[in-house]
């Protein structure tokens, strides 16, 4: 009987543990939906910031928070965070998916257009308080290899939390939001290098030194290499073969296994997977596919950083803090005031007044996202003490608490101090939005090329935007701005600056998705030239309608068209030839604006009214 009851058990015992396992991972995304769908939403009624809602979420339904209440009330553990290991592998989830996000936003001309700034400023930022971090973590007793690794990882920001907190105080277009963009911006790029020199200097551990420590770091680089080389020549085929299935699910798994194939190189090569799936990024930045996949990963990019930071919050060791609340404190505050004293000087010598050089110097105080994981980085090979990483971790958390309340105190008290008044372009740029070009136009057929010549013709500039991967192929190869994507998508539009654009030309003969280019276009603004082939005069009363500056009907033209050739080659005079199409196109755009919305048919019909030409009057 009791070898029966030990056999069953030891039969259940498996099943029991797999169950926890799944019970621990549901928990883990339970705490993050209930803080992405219900929390947040609250938090954002009362105009806090979203990434705090996610970090206070993470502290309450973490393992310091409700979760140690699970032993008691079982029930709370399908609804916390009880196991650090489920926090941290998602929490690397989310940041690899955040490089990669990066990396795609990156490209040559943008770094070139703000080079000033971001390898300027940004640069003499990093490396001034990495110095003097360092020198403050060696007056503590660190070991060098260690001083270096936890003073690169707090010389960094929190790109994810700055710029919303830019953009809640409406700074992202000031001195100040550009010039912290810039800073952030040399930051991420910085990212990579700085995790690389983390595993050169934990080979001082037992592990190889000097030149061994650089030969040990040859194949990472080749690995790296290839997979710069694989990814460009690679890339487009594969993205040109997922488009021409039309299907999104199956555009998006190339996203996906363009991130993990690139983040798994990575791991083999000795390196972090988030390294990787920057670069595959990097290299997608200069594809025509670049907009779309922007698109298509953006509600990824959203919750996951979201989710990194309901893991960042469930790791604040709540008794820790409370064991040493004026401690925890002052490295918190120590840390936001060492680098605003670094960063101060360095703004005003860029040309920042006072008042935007105190709020760039605030604002870039608390620590990055990235201090943890480099610091992870360093814990997990033996380069930084537990003990020691883990309470920088902890001022590191309460430094980003804190980013919020910093910023809208410094941003009153500079408002006392002085207006803000802009930098100069020379001193800050505008970095924040590309300037794009001046026509938008849509398709690249027979019409279109034939548009996109005429433009070009009289020196205005355009970009090119086409569903169709082979046509985007083929513009790209004549060196002309395109871009793969669904310009009927408001989102997509609003990507590529519409909000800039004097003109958008829809030249797709598809009439139901050119009148959804135009309800995207108008939904965005009203105010644009919105210029559209019609298929025959009833299209282009419905595009009327539907808000166009001018609808061309193909059918009208061609008949016109054949009209005066006939009337010319029997004889009848040029100039009267002429007089009677353009009074004939006249009466056809009259009837066609009467269907127009009332103030701009009205416009219509006054454009119709036009004075003869001095060769029709002599005719």
């Amino acid at each position: 009987m009791a070898s029966d009851i030990l056999a069953q058990t030891v039969q259940t015992a498996p099943a029991m543990h797999h169950a926890a396992e799944m019970s621990g991972q549901y928990a883990v995304g339970i705490v993050f939906l209930t803080a992405a769908a219900v929390f947040v939403p609250l938090f954002n009624r009362f105009k806090i910031s979203p990434v705090l809602g996610f970090l206070m979420v993470g502290v309450i339904l973490g393992p310091d928070g409700l979760g140690r209440l699970a032993d008691m009330w079982p029930v709370l553990a399908k609804f916390t965070v009880t196991q650090s290991e489920d926090i941290h592998n998602l929490a690397e989830l989310g940041v690899v998916f955040l490089l990669f996000a990066i990396g795609l936003e990156l490209t040559w001309e943008r770094l070139k257009a703000m080079r000033r700034m971001v390898f300027g400023l940004g640069m003499l930022q990093i490396i001034l308080c990495t110095l003097v971090l360092f020198g403050l973590f060696l007056m503590m007793k660190r070991p060098p290899e260690s001083a270096i690794a936890l003073a690169m990882a707090l010389a960094l920001s929190s790109t994810a939390m700055v710029m919303p907190v830019l953009a809640e105080l409406k700074k992202l277009n000031t001195a100040t939001g550009r010039s912290v963009f810039s800073v952030l911006l040399a930051q991420d790029l910085a990212v990579a290098p700085i995790l690389i020199t983390v595993i050169v200097l934990a080979g001082g551990e037992g592990g190889p030194t000097g030149v061994q420590g650089v030969l040990a770091i040859i194949p990472s680089i080749v690995v790296m290499a290839l997979l710069v080389l694989g990814g460009r020549m690679l890339l487009r085929p594969l993205f040109k073969s997922a488009a021409l299935t039309k299907s999104p699910e199956i555009f998006m798994a190339a996203c996906l296994l363009v991130v993990l194939m690139s983040g798994q190189a990575a791991v083999m090569a000795g390196l972090s997977m988030a390294m990787g799936a920057f670069v595959g990024g990097l290299l997608l930045a200069e594809t025509e596919y670049r907009r779309e996949i922007e698109l298509m990963i953006e509600p990824f990019k959203g919750l996951l950083l979201g989710l990194f930071f309901v893991t960042v919050g469930a790791r604040l060791d709540i008794d820790a803090v409370l064991a040493s609340p004026v401690l925890v404190l002052a490295l918190a505050g120590g840390l936001i005031a060492l680098k605003a004293v670094v960063v101060y000087p360095l703004a005003r010598l860029y040309g920042l007044p006072r008042a935007a050089a105190l709020e760039v110097a605030a604002l870039l105080g608390p620590a990055g996202e990235f201090a943890f994981v480099i610091i992870d980085e360093g814990m997990g090979r033996n380069l930084i003490d537990p003990q020691i990483g883990q309470a920088i971790i902890l001022a590191a958390i309460i430094s980003l608490f804190l980013l919020p309340v910093i910023g809208s105190t410094v941003t009153r008290f500079t408002k006392r101090l002085s207006p803000q008044k802009e930098a100069e372009p020379s001193a800050a740029p505008d970095i924040i939005t590309e300037v794009p070009n001046e026509v938008l136009v849509v398709g690249y057929g027979r019409v279109g090329e034939l548009v996109v010549d005429m433009l070009g013709r009289h020196n205005i500039s355009f970009t090119i935007v086409d569903v169709n991967p082979r046509v985007t192929s083929r513009a790209r190869s004549q060196h002309l701005e395109t871009w793969y994507g669904d310009a009927s998508n408001v989102e997509f539009l609003a990507r590529l600056g519409l909000e800039h654009r004097k003109a958008v030309v829809v030249t797709v003969s598809n009439a139901a998705f050119t009148d959804n280019v135009v309800k995207a276009v108008r939904s965005l603004r009203d105010d644009i030239c919105l210029i559209a082939r019609a298929r025959d005069a009833h299209h282009a009363e419905r595009l009327y309608e539907l808000g166009v500056t001018d609808a061309v009907p193909e059918t009208i033209e061609a008949s016109l068209q054949l009209a005066e050739n006939t009337l010319v080659d029997l004889g009848v005079p040029m100039g009267l030839v002429l007089a009677s199409i353009h009074d004939k196109r006249d009466e056809f755009r009259a009837r066609l604006a009467a269907h127009a919305p009332e103030g701009r048919g009205a416009r219509l019909l006054r454009s119709t009214k036009r004075e003869p030409k001095p060769t029709e009057k002599v005719v």
